[in-house]
C-alpha cells in the first residue's frame, strides 16, 4: 500500500462513453491527484483503484504544481477508426496522453502549450491529439496533466470536419476581435497624432495590451508571434493581464480625474499598484505559480474597487463616468463569468470560453466612445466658456456703437444731402445742356427749313406749268408728224423718220415723263421734310399748345428716314386721338429718343431677327392719351432695365451715347404730369408706353 498516502480515491469508472457521433463531449471520466512532487508514470496507474469518478461534473484542479492523471474510458460504434481528441485548454502546459487496450498501451502522444509547435498533428493553438479507436472495443484514454494553470478541463473526441469546423469558428471570433481591436488602435492613434492629448495614447497602449493579453491566454500569440520560446509561452499571459491591468488604471485616473474628484479613493491605486508590480517581477524572475494565484485573487478586488471609483465620480456629476462605468460594467461580467466557469461554478460552454474576448472588446468599443463623449463635454464647455468672453466682448463693443450711433447718423444724413444734391444737380445740368442743344438744334432746323422753303416752293410751282407747255409741245410733234405723213414726199419721210430714229425721240418722250414725275415726287418729298423741319424745331418753345401727336411722330419719322435700314418694317396703329396740351418740342424730342434707340437695337441685330418691326400704337381714354413704341429687338436684361433711366447710364460704347437720352425723356414726360413705362425681357423686344394727360391744369416746366 504504498500509495495510500499519496493518492486520494474514491471509486472506479465502469460504464464507457459511446462515441456514436461525429463529434461527443467526454463528460464522464475519472481523476486522480498526484502531489509530493511523485513522477508516476503509466504502469504505476494503470492497476490503481484510487481514481475518483465524476459524471457530468466540472471540477475546478486550481492553479498549483499538482500533477493530474485523467482516465477516460470510451467505445466507438461509428464505422472511423481515425479521430481526434480535442482539449477545451489551451493554457495546458505539458500533457501525455496514452491509449490502452486490454490493460495494454497501444499509444503515446505529447502535447500541450509548451510543446514544439511545429510538431503538432494540426497547427492550430488548440491541444489536439490524434487517436485511433477501433470499432466496437472499450478503450481506456489516459492524460498525464503536467500545468500550472489547470482548472477546467473538459475533452471532446471528435473527427477530421468536426475538428475543422472547431478550428474555424475559433478563428472566425478571433478574427472578428482582432480587427475591432485594430480599428480602435489605429484610430485613436490618429486621434493622439492630431489633438496631442496624452489619454488617447494610453488607450492606445491600453487596447493593444488588451489584445496580447486575451491572445495569450486563448493561444493564438504560441500560433501566430512566438510558436517556439517556451519562456513566452510560460509567463505571456501572466505578464499582459497584469499589464492591462495597470495601464487600465492609468486610463481611469486621467479620464475620470480620480485626483480631484476622488483623492482619497485615488490613494488606493498606489497599493493595487504595487500588487502588480510584485506580479509581474515574480513571474519574470520567481515562481509563476505564486503570480497565476495573487493575479486570479487580486483581479476580483480590482474590479470592484474600480467600480466603486467609478460610481463615486459619477455621483459627483462628472457626467464622462456613465460611459466608463458602463464599459467596465460590461468588463466586469466577462471577468466574473470567466471565474466563475473556471472555478467550475458555472458549466464550461462557448458563452463562458469566450467571454472574456468578447467582454475585453465590448470595454474597449465602450471606452472610445467615452472618450468621445468627454471630448464633446469639453468641447461644449470650452464653447460656452468662449461664448461667455464673446457675450462681454459683444457689450464692450455695444457701448462702443451707442456711443458712436449718433455720430454715424449725422454723418449718413449729411451724405444723404449731398448726394441728394449732387444728383439734382448733375440732372439740372444734363438738361440745361440738353435744353440749349435743342434750342440751338430747333434755331438751325428752323433756319433751315425757311431757306429751303422758298427755292422748293419755286421748284413746285413751276412744275405744273412747266408740264402744261410739254404737253403743248407734244401735240404741235403729233400734228408735225400727222401732216408729213399725208404731204411729205417719201424721200422727205425718209429723211424725217430718220431724224426720229437718231434722237430715239420715242424714247426722249418717254424720259421726259418720268424726269417731270421724279422732280414732282422729289419737291413733294421736300416739302415734307420741311414740314417735319418746321414742326420738330419747335423744341425751344415754353408755351403749352394743343398739338396733334400723329404730326410729331410722322415727323420723327422723316428725319430718321436715311437712318432707318430698309429691312426694318414701320407699323402705324393710329386711334383717334384729339389734340393734346404739352410742350410739342419736348414731346417730339420723346419720340426721337425713344424711336432712335429702337433703330439702333434693331439695326445692330439685322442678322438674328427674321422681321425687324417698329410698332406704333395711340390709344385715347376719358383725360388722358398712351403711346406705345415697340420693337422687336434684343431687349434688356433685368439689371440694365433697373438703370435705364438714370443720368449718365449707358451700355453703348465710348464716345456712342452720352446716356442722357432716357433720363431726359423721364424728366420731360414727368413734368408733364404724364408717366413713362417700359416693358422687355432679355430676346423678347421692347415696349415703351408713354401716357400723358389731355389738358394740363398749369404749366409743369422749367
Amino acid at each position: 500500500m504504498i500509495f495510500i498516502n499519496v493518492f486520494i480515491f474514491v471509486g472506479f469508472l465502469a460504464n464507457p462513453v459511446i462515441i456514436d457521433s461525429n463529434s461527443k463531449i467526454i463528460n464522464k471520466y475519472d481523476f486522480l491527484i498526484q502531489r509530493d512532487n511523485l513522477d508516476l508514470d503509466i504502469n504505476d496507474v494503470l492497476d490503481s483503484k484510487e481514481f475518483v469518478t465524476l459524471n457530468n461534473e466540472n471540477l475546478n484542479f486550481g492553479i498549483n504544481d499538482d500533477i493530474i492523471w485523467l482516465r477516460y474510458l470510451v467505445k466507438n460504434v461509428t464505422r472511423e477508426h481515425e479521430k481526434y481528441l480535442f482539449i477545451n485548454n489551451p493554457s495546458l502546459d505539458n500533457i501525455e496522453l496514452y491509449i490502452v487496450k486490454g490493460g495494454n498501451v497501444i499509444q503515446t502522444s505529447k502535447g500541450g502549450r509548451l510543446d514544439d509547435f511545429s510538431e503538432r498533428v494540426i497547427r492550430s493553438k488548440s491541444i489536439i491529439f490524434k487517436i485511433d479507436l477501433p470499432h466496437g472495443e472499450n478503450i481506456e484514454i489516459y492524460l498525464k496533466v503536467k500545468s500550472i494553470n489547470k482548472t477546467i478541463i473538459t475533452a471532446s473526441i471528435n473527427d477530421i470536419h468536426t475538428i475543422e469546423r472547431l478550428i474555424n469558428r475559433e478563428n472566425i471570433i478571433f478574427g472578428i476581435f482582432t480587427g475591432v481591436i485594430v480599428g480602435l488602435f489605429f484610430y485613436n492613434l490618429f486621434l493622439y497624432f492630431s489633438v496631442k492629448d496624452k489619454i488617447y495614447l494610453i488607450y492606445v497602449i491600453h487596447t493593444i495590451l488588451v489584445w496580447f493579453a486575451q491572445s495569450s491566454i486563448l493561444g493564438y500569440t504560441i500560433e501566430l508571434i512566438w510558436p517556439e520560446s517556451e519562456w513566452l509561452k510560460l509567463k505571456a499571459g501572466v505578464i499582459f493581464s497584469s499589464l492591462v491591468s495597470l495601464v487600465g488604471i492609468w486610463f481611469l485616473r486621467q479620464f475620470l480625474s480620480t485626483k480631484h474628484f476622488v483623492p482619497k479613493l485615488d490613494k488606493g491605486f498606489y497599493f493595487i499598484f504595487i500588487v502588480y508590480g510584485f506580479i509581474l517581477l515574480n513571474a519574470f524572475f520567481f515562481s509563476i505559480t505564486l503570480s497565476y494565484q495573487v493575479l486570479l485573487g487580486t483581479q476580483s478586488i480590482v474590479v470592484l474597487y474600480v467600480l466603486l471609483v467609478a460610481l463615486s465620480v459619477l455621483k459627483l456629476g462628472y457626467s464622462p463616468a456613465r460611459y466608463y462605468l458602463l464599459a467596465w460594467t460590461v468588463f466586469m461580467i466577462g471577468i466574473f463569468l470567466f471565474v466563475f466557469s473556471e472555478m467550475g461554478i458555472i458549466p464550461t460552454n462557448n458563452l463562458t470560453a469566450y467571454i472574456m474576448p468578447l467582454g475585453s472588446a465590448l470595454e474597449v468599443v465602450l471606452l472610445s466612445f467615452a472618450l468621445a463623449d468627454k471630448i464633446n463635454i469639453l468641447k461644449k464647455e470650452k464653447e460656452e466658456e468662449q461664448a461667455a468672453k464673446l457675450l462681454i466682448l459683444h457689450e464692450n463693443e455695444e457701448l462702443i456703437r451707442q456711443q458712436n450711433t449718433m455720430l454715424e447718423q449725422k454723418v449718413r444724413m449729411r451724405t444723404d444731402e449731398l448726394e441728394h444734391a449732387l444728383r439734382s444737380l448733375q440732372n439740372t445740368q444734363s438738361q440745361l445742356v440738353n435744353q440749349e442743344k435743342m434750342a440751338s438744334l430747333g434755331q438751325l432746323t428752323a433756319g433751315i427749313a425757311h431757306e429751303i422753303n422758298n427755292p422748293i416752293n419755286f421748284v413746285s410751282s413751276n412744275i405744273t406749268p412747266l408740264k402744261r407747255d410739254i404737253k403743248d409741245i407734244m401735240e404741235v410733234i403729233e400734228f408735225y408728224r400727222n401732216s408729213g405723213e399725208r404731204e411729205f414726199s417719201e424721200g422727205t419721210k425718209k429723211e424725217a423718220k430718220q431724224l426720229e430714229e437718231d434722237l430715239e425721240l420715242d424714247y426722249v418722250l418717254d424720259e421726259v415723263e418720268q424726269l417731270l414725275k421724279g422732280m414732282d415726287d422729289g419737291a413733294k418729298r421736300t416739302v415734307e421734310i420741311v414740314k417735319g423741319l418746321r414742326i420738330f424745331s419747335r423744341v425751344d418753345e415754353q408755351d403749352i399748345k394743343k398739338v396733334d401727336l400723329h404730326d410729331g411722330i410722322n415727323s420723327t419719322f422723316i428725319l430718321l428716314n436715311s437712318t432707318i435700314p430698309g429691312k426694318i418694317r414701320i407699323i402705324r396703329e393710329f386711334g383717334e386721338l384729339p389734340l393734346v396740351e404739352c410742350l410739342a418740342g419736348k414731346i417730339n424730342q420723346v419720340f426721337m429718343n425713344i424711336l432712335n434707340n429702337a433703330v439702333q437695337a434693331l439695326s445692330d441685330h439685322l442678322d438674328t431677327i427674321a422681321d425687324p418691326k417698329i410698332t406704333v400704337r395711340t390709344k385715347a381714354f376719358a383725360d388722358h392719351v398712351v403711346v406705345e413704341i415697340e420693337d422687336n429687338g434684343p431687349g434688356m436684361p433685368e439689371k440694365v432695365k433697373q438703370r435705364i433711366f438714370e443720368p449718365f447710364f449707358t451700355t453703348k460704347p465710348v464716345g456712342k451715347g452720352t446716356g442722357l437720352g432716357l433720363s431726359i425723356v423721364y424728366s420731360i414726360i414727368e413734368n408733364h404730369n404724364g408717366s413713362l413705362e417700359v416693358n422687355t425681357e432679355e430676346g423678347q423686344g421692347t415696349t415703351f408706353i408713354i401716357s400723358l394727360p389731355i389738358y394740363q391744369n398749369a404749366p409743369n416746366y422749367e
